[in-house]
């Protein structure tokens, strides 16, 4: 048994503890989002990882693992899209088996859904995060890269609903001359659902997207866009250090999200780490580079070793790029979201 007890709850250089986990299960994806996945980057000749690259389930298990004993109470499986890696509701079988009090969730496109909610479900999963940035059927297809309209996606949120996988939140990227105008009926489509949309600010996540601060719909504005219509009022965070700024409708027919990550970044409270499908542990949305687990892991480390380079690499931990975006640092390179998971 690793002894745990001298290592818990580590702090980073900020103070900040690890409490939440994004888990990139695949670097694939069916869509072809313009602010993740460019199609002109990530055409038909792009080479993805290989099979033997991927971490395993038991390796990802044992990660958890370890990291439960630093304070991690939060999984997030991504991609890419998560769907496409095989046999995934096992996976969430066996991190819900290390801890029945873990919080387990997936952030999806949600076309394969309905394949899958149900089965999800039934292995411990808790609920879902599904991408719609966009009820329009053109702007949809401009947003996603794909050939397909929202009914797919809406589809999967009805079998997310159906399964028990709630609330599902929707998030929706905005980028400023393209969606901006869809704000409103995405809001009023979802009101009154018991589901949470969120409006996320368009982010400078990787090199490919071709981001420019001309092209972000301030949150503030978001608010104030929906307010108009449905009036609304702030609420208090569900707990420290949450990235969605809430407000619900006066009126009572539930509540919406915004993240500024952007115009008003919240590095000071960031718990997260991520673990990209080769076994990469990266500290930051926007790190320039990742410390590679894969490799340890496979030459034969025992527990503690293993666990004592999860906790140096959480305590040596000082990013906070969206505070120094803000005062005009912007130029490191970044991994790409499709890569590093959202």
């Amino acid at each position: 048994m690793v002894p745990f007890s001298s290592l818990e709850l580590a702090a980073d250089q900020q103070g900040r503890s690890l409490r939440d986990l994004r888990i990139s299960v695949t670097d694939r994806c069916n869509f072809r989002c313009g602010y993740c996945m460019p199609r002109e980057i990530f055409g038909r000749d792009f080479a993805f990882l290989d099979r033997g690259e991927i971490l395993s389930f038991e390796e990802i298990r044992r990660i958890v693992r370890l990291l439960l004993g630093l304070g991690l109470r939060k999984i997030r499986l991504t991609g890419g899209e998560p769907l496409l890696r095989r046999n995934l509701p096992r996976l969430v079988q066996m991190l819900r088996q290390l801890d029945s009090g873990l919080d387990i969730a997936l952030t999806s496109n949600g076309v394969l859904l309905p394949l899958y909610a149900d089965d999800l479900a039934k292995v411990g999963l808790d609920r879902v995060t599904v991408s719609l940035d966009s009820l329009d059927p053109n702007r949809f297809r401009q947003m996603s890269g794909s050939f397909h309209n929202p009914e797919p996606v809406l589809a999967g949120i009805d079998a997310a609903v159906k399964a028990g996988l709630t609330p599902v939140k929707i998030n929706v990227v905005v980028r400023k001359g393209i969606n901006e105008c869809c704000i409103v009926d995405l809001a009023r489509a979802f009101r009154g659902s018991g589901q949470i949309v969120r409006f996320i600010e368009y982010m400078d996540v990787g090199t490919t997207n071709g981001w420019r601060m001309d092209d972000v719909l301030p949150a503030r504005e978001v608010v104030r866009t929906i307010h108009s219509v449905f009036p609304l009022e702030p609420v208090d965070p569900n707990y420290p250090g949450e990235v969605a700024e809430r407000w619900r409708y006066t009126d009572g027919r539930g509540e919406i999200g915004v993240i500024a990550s952007v115009t008003q970044p919240f590095c000071s409270g960031c718990s997260r780490a991520r673990l990209s499908a080769d076994g990469k542990l990266f500290t930051c949305l926007f790190a320039p580079g990742g410390q590679d687990l894969r490799h340890t892991l496979r030459t034969a480390a025992d527990d503690e070793k293993l666990l004592k380079l999860l906790t140096a690499i959480w305590r040596r931990r000082n990013d906070r790029y969206s505070e120094l975006r803000s005062q005009g640092a912007s130029s490191q390179p970044r991994v790409e979201m499709s890569y590093i998971g959202g």
